[in-house]
């Protein structure tokens, strides 16, 4: 298989839809039971399969598919394997991995049904299963989510720019940011200061409205839209959870075999994005709400913090941070100069954008207004 870039981070808007069209051309859903997949050194054999009709002519979905990460986890919870047990197994027994999963697929019930997503291989070539699902899996693609957002924002006539776009085998992200809608914050800026160019926040206290979307076509999580605060003087993120808008991927049951996406649900997907995008930038990306959430993290974020070692050892505690996450949370907290509760946020937001796995990122930013309230707390 002529190798295929399947994950990217920080890229440009169209470096993205670049990488996602290419992902497009190679994408194969396929309905399977049991007796149609036995496992072979670690690769999914996939055979009988009823051949598709693609632009280049009739195509087999049959063949050998290496699963990722997140298709070994969908193996592990659909047939009751232990997650680490079946990681161990592929680093260090191959042949206790296969023997596993076939004895599964051998017990399970011939008319089980399980959605297959993949990427085909060149000319036979080994390709990628992407994720092992519930055949009632509804797919929204992560290329159409981001052209139906982009027709969103268009609709909405607002002017914004792409912060960044990032790619995993579990999900897409995209930071949308409007410079035209912008707030001060004065009481929550006047004592940081950015790790990154050490620019004060009391000298430029602005705050941009916007908006991340997240997408998974592999099971790990709805399409969602959620408000994003951007600060200036240093781009950290701060991610409004709660008014998160989502649509669940759950459908009807689908027929076994390759599964061809009417172009009619497909639009009605299209058109759901593209509605709720243009509700989010109706509501979002207004000065109003900007100032509304400034005020309410303010309320919080002048809190001082006495022990800030205990402090982040605790809501590192909470929030599932690991060890050297809370050695550099600490670290951007000395260098960030606001020894408030505040600061602590600004800090889990910074680290944020130091880490290379971009679901780590995502996770630790959308934790940041957690740490605010845990952090003042400790008072």
């Amino acid at each position: 298989m002529a190798e295929l870039l399947t994950t990217t981070r920080n890229a440009t808007l169209q470096d993205m839809a670049a990488l996602l069209e290419r992902q497009q051309t190679r994408k194969v859903d396929m309905v399977v039971g049991p007796r149609t997949v036995h496992v072979e050194h670690g690769r999914l054999i996939v055979h009988g399969v009823e051949p598709m009709l693609t632009r280049s002519g009739v195509t087999s979905a049959d063949g050998v598919y290496r699963p990722t990460g997140v298709a070994d986890e969908g193996l592990s919870e659909k047939f009751g394997v232990p997650r680490q047990y079946l990681a161990r197994m592929r680093e260090h027994a191959l042949d206790l991995y296969d023997a596993n999963l076939n004895g599964w697929l051998h017990r399970a019930p011939a008319d089980k049904r399980y959605l297959l997503r993949a990427l085909r291989g060149d000319n036979g070539d080994e390709g990628i299963a992407r994720a092992w699902l519930s055949d009632g899996y509804k797919r929204v693609d992560n290329l159409d989510a981001l052209m139906a957002t982009l027709d969103g924002v268009r609709r909405a006539g607002v002017q914004v720019d792409i912060d960044g776009c990032d790619l995993t085998d579990r999900r897409m992200y995209v930071r949308i940011v409007c410079e035209q809608v912008r707030a001060l914050a004065p009481r929550l800026l006047h004592g940081y200061r950015s790790p990154f160019t050490g620019e004060a926040g009391a000298d430029n206290p602005v705050v941009f409205a916007g908006f991340v979307i997240t997408n998974s076509e592999v099971g790990h999580g709805a399409f969602t839209i959620t408000p994003r605060l951007v600060v200036q003087v240093c781009r950290n993120g701060m991610t409004m959870n709660r008014d998160a808008m989502r649509s669940v991927h759950v459908g009807g049951r689908l027929e076994e075999g390759v599964v061809t996406w009417s172009a009619e649900t497909q639009q009605r997907n299209l058109d759901l994005i593209t509605a709720k995008t243009a509700d989010a930038v109706a509501h979002f990306l207004k000065r109003e709400y900007v100032e509304a959430k400034l005020h309410e993290i303010e309320r919080d974020a002048g809190a001082p913090i006495r022990d800030p070692q205990k402090t982040i050892h605790v809501l590192g505690d909470q929030l599932a941070f690991s060890e050297s996450q809370r050695t550099e949370i600490l670290n951007h907290f000395i260098r960030g100069g606001d020894t408030t509760a505040g600061g602590v946020m600004h800090a889990v937001t910074s680290v944020a954008h130091t880490l290379t796995d971009a679901d780590a990122a995502h996770d630790m930013e959308t934790k940041a207004m957690r740490a605010l309230t845990l952090a003042a707390a400790q008072r």
